[in-house]
């Protein structure tokens, strides 16, 4: 018998919500991956290496250079972006053409791309090699490549034994005599030391400090005569206006023939310059060469915050969690704690150099290093205190995600533990701790990406555009914590801000740019990883 009454179906709850997040997690992910594609292409195209066009021009004159992009100007007018090189002659390396200006288009096979150690790359037609010993050697001449690389492989020899005697050797004299002129002021300032004995150190310090000046008098002759060795060969060339100049061997880095080149002959440049990229110095205001004491810093200094941070963030969660007696206080430290993650990070710098740099740096010097002031040692910007500025920044993150952790520990554990004889620090030190690591590395992976990123607190505390020594290298007392560093974000920021040359900067933006994500990406891979490994190992053992 059919009911008499027939209910409709009630349609759920919340579905519309359902495909309406569902849509917005879309539309993020493809944002997400859309900005990281557009970052990935642009900044691997700065490697490939481009042919080089030559346009003849309405006005007669002749331009070459590589394409760079296309431009729609107001009117429907088309424009191109050539890099011309040359900077040292045309005062910029990029110039704009309007394609209605162009009478012609060709590729000539002899252009040379030559990098330099100044003025960036030069986009030129070899003449002829002038040698030292008055010997020319024609650019037509079979042997031309061959000896253009070897004065080039000549060059490179060279500027790596004047790095080591003027950076390795007169550094290390150049530390020996400071620290004589420290000591000098020390004795001097020392009223407890009879007169004789002063005097008697006074002259060993100023006979030692003779002998280190004769070694750098030496050195530097040395070093002298290497720099003039770099000017001894030269390269005759010849722009495409037509003019005629010739550039030291010893300013040369590399060359090739960008309009000759096959495709693995390409590929070989492109991951050549990707290597010089990662391992080399920054050049000619941070828009040539490479980046390595960026990665170094941005490394360093993301390792140091974590260390400092997880410990202070993990004995607060315990605290608060495992102690405190829950009540108004406790809230207002957890509500606090929950509103330090929303305070702007540059409060977080202002506060490191108020405190950290001027209060406890100068403290410091007065206490450790007094003989060296009034140059300060530890009362200016370093990557110590920029360290625990962005461990201040990120410890909300550490302490909410370690309390979550905590939290997330069964109940029954903790009881088992304490029934078995157990005292309650036995049972976090030995049980809870152990089975909320996962959950506790989550909030240093946060922390991690957090911290690496920001750029804005460490420009108050440390950061620098160009840094002349590493916070880490083979120097007693081996690690720096005074020293300033470079970032991978503060190298963005300054090249797409502050470089003098935005056309030349836009490209090492994009590629300083997708090497921090890939920085980033690494470093949470690996502490993701160590957290599931410890997931898998802790879960295993609670059966």
């Amino acid at each position: 018998m059919a009911p008499l009454f027939k209910s409709k179906p009630t349609p759920p709850h919340g579905e519309p919500f359902v495909w309406l997040g569902a849509m917005g997690l879309a539309v993020g992910v493809i944002m997400v991956a859309g900005l990281f594609i557009l970052i990935l292409s642009n900044g691997l195209s700065v490697f490939w290496p481009a042919r080089v066009v030559e346009f003849k021009l309405k006005d007669g004159s002749i331009v070459a250079g590589e394409i760079v992009r296309e431009q729609v100007q107001a009117g429907g007018a088309k424009e191109l972006q050539i890099h011309t090189g040359n900077k040292d002659v045309y005062g910029l390396a990029y110039r704009f053409v309007a394609e209605t200006d162009i009478v012609s288009r060709s590729e000539p096979p002899g252009y040379l791309m030559v990098g330099r150690i100044e003025y960036g790359n030069a986009i030129l037609q070899p003449v002829s090699l002038v040698l030292g010993d008055g010997t020319t050697v024609k650019a037509d001449a079979t042997t031309f490549d061959d000896r253009l690389q070897s004065l080039v492989k000549e060059a490179a020899a060279r500027r790596r034994q004047i790095e080591k005697v003027e950076k390795v050797e007169i550094g290390a004299i150049n530390r020996k005599m400071t620290a004589s002129d420290v000591e000098l002021r020390a004795l001097e300032r020392d009223s407890k030391l009879d007169a004789e004995h002063r005097e008697k150190r006074k002259l060993a310090i100023k006979n030692s400090t003779a002998t280190l000046q004769k070694e750098y008098e030496t050195l530097a002759a040395q070093a002298r005569d290497l720099r003039a060795a770099q000017n001894r060969d030269f390269l005759n060339y010849r722009l495409a206006t037509g003019e005629e100049r010739k550039e030291s061997a010893g300013n040369l880095m590399m060359f090739y023939h960008p309009n000759s080149l096959g495709f693995f002959g390409r590929v070989e440049i492109f991951f050549s310059r990707i290597w010089e990229f990662l391992t080399e110095q920054p050049r000619e205001a941070n828009t040539e060469g490479g980046i390595f004491p960026a990665i170094f810093g941005t490394f360093v200094m993301t390792l140091m915050m974590c260390v400092l941070v997880t410990p202070f963030g993990v004995i607060a969660a315990i605290y608060l969690r495992e102690y405190a007696k829950q009540g108004l206080i406790v809230r207002a430290v957890r509500i606090s704690v929950n509103n330090l993650a929303g305070v702007p990070s540059i409060v977080f710098g202002v506060f490191g150099l108020g405190f950290f740099v001027y209060t406890l740096g100068a403290a410091v010097d007065q206490q450790l290093f007094s003989d060296a002031l009034p140059t300060p040692t530890f009362g200016t910007g370093g990557i110590f205190w920029a360290s625990l500025t962005l461990a201040l920044l990120t410890l909300p993150v550490i302490i909410v995600a370690t309390e979550e952790a905590l939290v997330a520990v069964p109940r029954g554990i903790r009881e088992a533990a304490l029934a078995a004889g157990a005292s309650k620090w036995q049972t976090i030190q030995r049980v809870v701790l152990p089975s909320a690591t996962p959950g506790i590395l989550t909030g240093v992976v946060l922390a991690m990406a957090r911290g690496a990123g920001e750029v804005a607190p460490l420009m108050l505390v440390g950061v620098v555009k160009l840094a002349p020594s590493l916070p880490l290298d083979t120097v007693a007392p081996f690690f720096h914590l005074d020293r300033k560093f470079m970032h991978l974000g503060f190298h963005i920021y300054d090249l797409g801000f502050q470089s003098p040359d935005s056309d030349a900067a836009k490209p090492m933006v994009f590629a300083t740019a997708l090497l921090l994500i890939l920085l980033v990406i690494v470093m949470n891979l690996a502490a993701i990883l160590l957290r599931n490994r410890l997931r898998k190992r802790y879960a295993i053992g609670t059966f």
